[in-house]
């Protein structure tokens, strides 16, 4: 990739290499009742007068949009009061704007090129305006650009820098009528630690938390499924030079970052079907975006009434305030910390979840997480610590302020805490770890000791059998840390159920209770003491999924939260039992109803088409919106389970696999899934990606159309499986014959046939050419109205061989087959 300097400049010389319309010499003026377009018309240049005021400016302007929207303003500060204005290039040299009087509203003087060049203004369809000098023997050289000095908008492979002490940053309008600088100000505010952040005047009115090499820790979307906005940080070091560029919102029309004068960044694009400029993003929007909401040691909580609270261990700092809704002056410790005292307890940390990382973070760079935490646990001034694996060690010195807490998404904070103030479970917990590390000699003797004192064998087998589950529990749980190092959490908090417990709540596994089994074992009906309706997924001791599916089960799904994925309970691990616990869905699978010809009839195509939406906004999490990065590798119709509202969530990531920062594929020489949902290039070369998903998630697009199951349909005079038959009649243009009629009624057919012709996106052959599942979810929002015609599917065919054999390299989730070929086309 060429450096970002250079990359720009070559974009100017280009477009004018290229392009001679609209073009000014030193001896042409732009007058107020000219305009200079851009090669392919998108932008303009000429003087305007805001709305309600008749002061004239320079701007540049879309010129497809209505009303007429400016992205930059040369003489915002310096208005002229007529229409006499002019934009020339002076002899001195430089780009200003003068009036009939010859007197200067704006200019920028630039180093002068050689004394035979003559130069030449040129808009570029980037919406960039260049000074460009060209010598006689036609070498071009840019010596202005009006992307190195933004007004109130962030184009497309525009900057933002900070260098030293200088920092390039956008300037919100004064009002709506206004364009002349206002309080509001937007940029990065390090070249250490960059964090894009607005300015109200000198304060902060609001961060996005610290860059770690991906994104920004602590920035939120509007729209979740928003995988458009791509903004990349380029750090030079040798230079103390940090670059912030945009590259634009894939597919969508004039897409930029917009500066509104009441101080909120705003990511728009034109939606030319409704005339209208549409959000994806808006910074801040919600009480909890401004900066300090709840003061010192505070966090901020929209789940909650009030949205402020105290973290634990502290106090609010004038509690009159705080009860009347005033948390700007915070809050304070309760107790000391004790760290350097002799003789007293060591303090602790308290894991808080899911947060906006305080402000004013230091770093450590080559850290591991069990370090950083020593270390700040080792320097009495620091008072917490966090670790992502991108931005590495982060700890923090100063007063915490501006947290947030978050439902999903933000990082783990590990807040440092007087032992005294880490609570009574903290406490039992010390003690529990400090009996089991004593050794089994002892335990023996307690447990002896207990029986004679109490008299009651029943009382001695009760505690025998407690220490025993208590070091299951602790084993357990080393195994699963040990397996989950990557993102070095702790899974302490899992949910650990008795196997009697789950025999009582299930009728002793009674094959009454039992609601469906597959290639894993048996899944049965249950209800906990506590009233909770439970699914109970019992690993088989002959299962095909074994116990590296499980713990990767458990490691995986505890750790993600979204309305589309079904939610673990707790797990059981006793002996030979092995058994995962889920939330209960009275519909049970998506398979059950679409296959069934009775049920099939209550699925309308609305509910299809909800059931759609939910497995795409399930995806759409786990590719690109949780914590992690995580790729399915089994989504098919059983693994889609259904609520009482037929609702959809994703379920069973036994095959799983999580992925780490900047991963794009991972290859495998175990291929794991069921055969009719695998991508190719997964079932014949290992490789897996989102893309992988998509190609399932396409099958079973087409699945829920047809209401037929893919690896059952065999179109007999070509051999051709469902998805070779779908393409073959979209492309003679008869694929409303496959359509399940139950939904193929006037008033859905336009909206089905779309539907089906992104399923047939979904599942071509090359990798490339699918879409990812954030730009399938626009797609099915009319969010990009043209969709591109469908390649060949891979796997269109069934090839039909004599012999059949069995390999090992496929195990198939859910049945016991042989796989004769798995070919593409």
């Amino acid at each position: 990739m060429l450096p970002l300097y250079i990359f720009l400049a070559y974009s100017c010389l280009a477009f004018h290499l290229a392009a001679g319309i609209g073009n000014a010499t030193a001896i042409q003026l732009l007058k107020d009742s000219e305009t200079i377009f851009s090669p392919n018309a998108t932008y303009k240049l000429g003087f305007f007068s805001p709305p309600n005021n008749t002061d004239r400016y320079l701007g540049i302007s879309f010129n497809q949009v209505s009303p007429t929207y400016f992205v930059w303003v040369a003489n915002r500060d310096n208005p002229l009061k007529d229409s006499t204005g002019v934009l020339r290039l002076s002899e001195g040299r430089s780009l200003e704007i003068v009036d009939k009087k010859n007197d200067t509203f704006w200019s920028f003087k630039f180093s002068s090129p050689a004394t035979n060049a003559s130069l030449k203004i040129q808009l570029l369809d980037s919406g960039n305006l260049c000074v460009v000098a060209l010598d006689k023997g036609g070498n071009s050289t840019v010596i202005w650009q009006s992307f190195d000095y933004p007004t109130d908008s962030l184009l497309p492979n525009m900057k933002i820098t900070v260098k030293n002490t200088t920092a390039t940053r956008l300037h919100a309008w004064t009002g709506p009528s206004d364009p002349s600088e206002g309080r509001f100000t937007v940029g990065l505010d390090s070249s250490i630690n960059p964090q894009l952040v607005i300015w109200d005047g000198n304060k902060r009115h609001y961060r996005t938390g610290p860059w770690n090499g991906n994104l920004f820790l602590g920035m939120t979307y509007t729209d979740p499924t928003n995988d458009y906005a791509d903004i990349y940080i380029q750090n030079n070091v040798a230079e103390d030079e940090v670059t912030l560029l945009y590259t634009g919102a894939n597919q969508l029309s004039f897409s930029h970052y917009y500066f509104s004068y009441d101080g909120s960044l705003n990511e728009i694009w034109w939606d030319s079907g409704k005339r209208s400029w549409r959000s994806l993003y808006k910074a801040p929007d919600s009480q909890c975006d401004y900066y300090g909401k709840c003061g010192s040691y505070g966090t901020c909580n929209l789940e909650k009434a009030p949205i402020c609270e105290c973290l634990r261990g502290f106090v609010p700092n004038n509690t009159q305030e705080w009860k009347a809704g005033n948390w700007s002056s915070g809050c304070v410790r309760k107790t000391p910390l004790q760290c350097g005292k002799q003789g007293s307890v060591q303090d602790g940390f308290l894991l808080l979840k899911y947060v906006k990382l305080p402000d004013l973070e230091l770093w450590l760079q080559g850290v591991s997480p069990n370090d950083c935490r020593t270390l700040c646990l080792n320097n009495c001034s620091c008072l917490a610590y966090a670790y992502d694996p991108g931005a590495g060690c982060m700890y923090w010195s100063q007063t915490l302020i501006d947290i947030q807490q978050f439902t999903i998404g933000g990082i783990d904070l590990n807040l440092r805490l007087a032992h005294s103030e880490l609570g009574k479970k903290s406490r039992v917990k010390a003690v529990i770890v400090a009996t089991l590390t004593v050794g089994t000699g002892l335990i023996i003797a307690l447990i002896i000791l207990w029986i004679f004192l109490s008299r009651s064998r029943g009382r001695g087998k009760a505690l025998a059998f407690s220490l025993e589950k208590q070091a299951n529990r602790n084993n357990i749980l080393d195994q699963l840390n040990h397996r989950d190092h990557k993102s070095q959490r702790k899974l302490e908090d899992l949910p650990l159920i008795d196997f009697i417990d789950l025999a009582e709540a299930t009728d002793n596994f009674h094959n009454n209770q039992m609601l469906g089994q597959g290639g894993f074992g048996q899944v049965y009906k249950g209800k906990l003491r506590d009233g909770r309706e439970i699914a109970v997924k019992r690993l088989s001791a002959a299962s095909l999924q074994g116990v590296e599916e499980f713990m990767n089960e458990v490691v995986v799904i505890s750790r993600l939260q979204h309305k589309n994925l079904v939610s673990l309970i707790g797990f059981c691990d006793e002996g030979q039992e092995k058994m995962l616990v889920y939330e209960y869905m009275p519909n049970k699978s998506l398979d059950a109803f679409l296959f069934d010809s009775t049920k099939r009839e209550l699925l309308d195509w609305r509910k299809r088409f909800n059931i759609i939406e939910g497995i795409c906004r399930g995806l759409i999490y786990l590719h690109r919106d949780s914590r992690l990065r995580i790729i399915h590798r089994d989504l098919k119709a059983s693994n889609i389970l259904l609520d009482e509202q037929l609702n959809s969530k994703i379920a069973d990531f036994g095959m799983a696999r999580i992925f780490g920062h900047g991963q794009v594929q991972d290859e495998t020489r175990r291929v794991v899934g069921t055969y009719g949902y695998m991508a190719p290039e997964y079932a014949m070369d290992g490789y897996f990606s989102e893309k992988s998903d998509v190609y399932s998630f396409g099958v079973l697009l087409l699945e829920l159309l047809t209401a037929k199951k893919n690896k059952a349909f065999w179109y007999e005079d070509e051999s051709l499986t469902l998805l070779g038959y779908v393409w073959k009649l979209w492309a003679e243009g008869n694929a409303g014959s496959i359509i399940d009629p139950v939904i193929y009624v006037p008033h859905n057919k336009e909206e089905i046939n779309r539907s089906l012709q992104v399923g047939l996106l979904c599942v071509q052959e090359n990798v490339n050419d699918r879409p990812n599942m954030s730009t399938v979810m626009s797609m099915f929002s009319s969010d990009i109205t043209d969709l591109p015609w469908p390649k060949e599917p891979g796997f269109n065919k069934r090839h039909v061989v004599t012999e059949t054999i069995t390999t090992q390299l496929h195990q198939i989730s859910g049945e016991n087959i042989s796989i004769t070929a798995i070919s593409g086309r």
